[in-house]
C-alpha cells in the first residue's frame, strides 16, 4: 500500500509531498488528452499538489489544468506563478486575474513569485496581501529565491507568511543543502523542488542505475525516492502519460537505505562551500 507522504505549510495547512508539475505540457496538442488523463489519474492517487505558471505555454498550462481539474477543483491545490516582468503592485493583481480567468477558478491556493525582478519586493507583497483579502489566493510563496534574497524577505514583517521557496533541487543540483535548506528547516518552511530527474538526464546516470536495479524499480524512482526521504521538501515532477504518473507515484514507497544514501552521496557530493543557487 503506498506511502502518504505530507508537509505542513507554515499556515498550518497539510499538503502532499510528491505533487505534478506541468513545466513544458500544453506544448503539443497531440499530447493534450494524455496530459489531461495523467493528471486526472494524479488526482485519483493523491497527488493533489498542482504546479503551474503564467509563464508556462504562455498560459496554455494552467489552461490544461482547468481542463483536467474539471469538476475536481476542490480536490486540488492550485499553485500558480506571477512573473518578476509582471510583479509590481499593480501587475500582479492583474496577471493573478489573468490566471484565474484561465484556471477558470475563483482562487488560488498558493500563488509565488516566479524570480526575482526590479519591482520592488514590497510591491509584490502588497499585491499579496491585497489578493489574499480579496479571496483569490490562499497562500503566497516565493521561487528562485537564493538565501540572501530569503534573508532580505524576512526582514520584512509579512516574510513570516511566506509558505515556500520553489527552488531547482535534484541530485545533481545540491547547492542549497549547504546553506538555503537549513535556513529553511529553521524556519519550519518546505521547499518546493522543480525538476527532480533533472529533465530526465539522471533516468540514464550508473549509480542510480546499480541501486534501482537493487530495488527493482528506475532510476528516476530511486531519484524522487532521494528527494522525498526529506520531510521538508515538496516535489514536482512532470509526467505526460498514466504509465510516467504511475511511475512517479510508486517512488513513494521505496525506502533508500543507508547504504544507498552513502552510494548516492558518493556519486553526487554534497556541497562543501556555499554556491550560489542555479536555475532552469
Amino acid at each position: 500500500m503506498t506511502t502518504r507522504k505530507t508537509v505542513r505549510l507554515p499556515g498550518g495547512e497539510t499538503v502532499p509531498r510528491l505533487g505534478q508539475g506541468t513545466w513544458q505540457m500544453a506544448e503539443k496538442p497531440s499530447l493534450r488528452q494524455a496530459e489531461i488523463t495523467a493528471l486526472r489519474l494524479g488526482l485519483d492517487l493523491g497527488m493533489t499538489l498542482i504546479d503551474t505558471a503564467e509563464m508556462y505555454g504562455d498560459g496554455r498550462s494552467e489552461e490544461l489544468v482547468a481542463e483536467a481539474m474539471a469538476g475536481r477543483r476542490d480536490e486540488v491545490f492550485l499553485v500558480s506563478k506571477v512573473l518578476p516582468s509582471n510583479s509590481s503592485r499593480k501587475g500582479t493583481v492583474a496577471a493573478c486575474e489573468r490566471s484565474l480567468k484561465r484556471l477558470q477558478t475563483d482562487r488560488i491556493d498558493l500563488y509565488l513569485l516566479h524570480w526575482r525582478g526590479s519591482p520592488p519586493l514590497a510591491e509584490t507583497l502588497d499585491a499579496f496581501e491585497a489578493l489574499q483579502k480579496a479571496g483569490k489566493i490562499r497562500h503566497w510563496g516565493v521561487s528562485n529565491f537564493d538565501i540572501n534574497d530569503m534573508t532580505e524577505l524576512s526582514r520584512d514583517p509579512r516574510g513570516k507568511a511566506c509558505a515556500t521557496n520553489q527552488v531547482l533541487y535534484n541530485l545533481t543540483r545540491r547547492g542549497i543543502e549547504y546553506d538555503l535548506l537549513p535556513w529553511h528547516r529553521a524556519q519550519q518552511q518546505p521547499i518546493m523542488a522543480y525538476s527532480p530527474i533533472e529533465q530526465g538526464r539522471l533516468a540514464g546516470h550508473k549509480a542510480l542505475l546499480a541501486i534501482a536495479q537493487q530495488h527493482g524499480v528506475t532510476p528516476a524512482q530511486i531519484a524522487l525516492a532521494w528527494l522525498l526521504r526529506e520531510e521538508t521538501v515538496i516535489t514536482i515532477p512532470k509526467a505526460g502519460s498514466v504509465q510516467h504518473l504511475r511511475d512517479n507515484h510508486a517512488a513513494l514507497d521505496i525506502a533508500l537505505t543507508p547504504d544507498d544514501l552513502a552510494a548516492l552521496d558518493q556519486a553526487f557530493p554534497p556541497p562543501r562551500k556555499a554556491r550560489p543557487l542555479e536555475m532552469i
